[in-house]
């Protein structure tokens, strides 16, 4: 599934975005300064859950950070746990 959604990064509504069947999930974040994001809020609709969808955007978010120098502060908790869950695969 994974290869067949793009992830859209919208930096005016601070939000990472797929949209499936007319459906939209996505991580926000806010931009604590210079070089720190908080990746604040996940959402997925009913009707997309368990695709994996979350964990897309997230990613997605994760490598956005990484390749333009943020540090990521995560105060939404699927965040969070999915970092500790990639930490720990290491």
């Amino acid at each position: 599934m994974r290869a067949t959604h793009e992830v859209t990064h919208n930096p005016e509504a601070q939000t990472f975005e797929v949209f499936v069947d007319g459906h939209r999930a996505h991580l926000d974040y806010r931009r604590l300064n210079d070089t720190t994001l908080d990746y604040c809020h996940t959402f997925v609709p009913d009707a997309l859950r368990g695709q994996g969808l979350a964990a897309l955007v997230t990613a997605a978010a994760l490598d956005y950070a990484r390749d333009n120098g943020f540090e990521v502060r995560p105060s939404c908790s699927y965040v969070a746990a999915y970092m500790q869950r990639q930490a720990g695969r290491r």
